[in-house]
């Protein structure tokens, strides 16, 4: 009953992020509506962040346990993740096509190196799929995530810095386009923050139950 309530929470939190987003006055008045995907591209690339650092968390727990499920765990986070950094790749593409005239170039730090996270944890799972043995999968995958994780917040926080960007978030050439961080755009953000959290959380945990479920039935068969 309590995860019933709480999905349904979850659900008015999401609807009401999407609603209060498009009727309200653009984040960036310079940009325009095409600003409005802030609310959601942000919280995207945020979750790559939180799905891969639960998926090292996970990792280092398999090798000490040698758990099918915090194998799972480690291995469920990494697919989340994958999917939000596509999400976060696709949406930024969108708006680098409004403001740039292109919806890719490889001249931009920050879409070069979210190719790069794409593929370094697309190795992880092609890794994942070519190894047979189910301990061993789990051994070896355990270790490629902790040799990766470092790679996510450099890719996503400190490389974009170093180099000249278009981005607004980052050099001097886009400095006339920085969000105004304040009223009704922080409250919306940060709604749409916390919901993309929980709605990660929720899909972290259904994927979990599922397998449980499978686990059990093939135990029984």
């Amino acid at each position: 009953m309590v995860r019933k309530y709480l999905q349904i929470g979850l659900f008015v939190l999401l609807a009401g992020v999407i609603y209060f987003s498009f009727i309200t006055p653009a984040p960036q008045q310079i940009i325009g509506e095409a600003s409005r995907i802030f609310y959601y591209h942000i919280p995207m690339a945020w979750l790559t962040v939180v799905a891969y650092a639960v998926n090292l968390i996970y990792a280092i727990r398999f090798l000490k346990t040698r758990s099918e499920l915090d194998d799972f765990r480690s291995l469920w986070s990494a697919e989340l993740g994958t999917m939000f950094c596509v999400l976060a790749t696709i949406s930024g593409s969108l708006f680098a096509k409004v403001t740039w005239g292109v919806y890719w170039t490889w001249s931009e730090p920050r879409m070069l190196s979210i190719f790069i996270l794409l593929l370094i944890y697309g190795a992880y799972l092609s890794l994942r799929a070519a190894i047979p043995t189910p301990e061993r999968k789990g051994i070896i995958s355990a270790a490629y995530s902790i040799l990766a994780f470092p790679t996510v917040p450099f890719f996503i926080f400190i490389m974009p810095r170093m180099m000249l960007s278009l981005h607004p978030a980052d050099s001097v050439v886009g400095k006339n386009l920085h969000f105004t961080m304040g009223g009704t755009v922080l409250a919306i953000f940060l709604v749409s923050l916390f919901s993309f959290t929980v709605l990660y959380f929720w899909l972290f945990g259904l994927g979990i139950r599922l397998y449980k479920v499978q686990l059990s039935r093939s135990e029984e068969a």
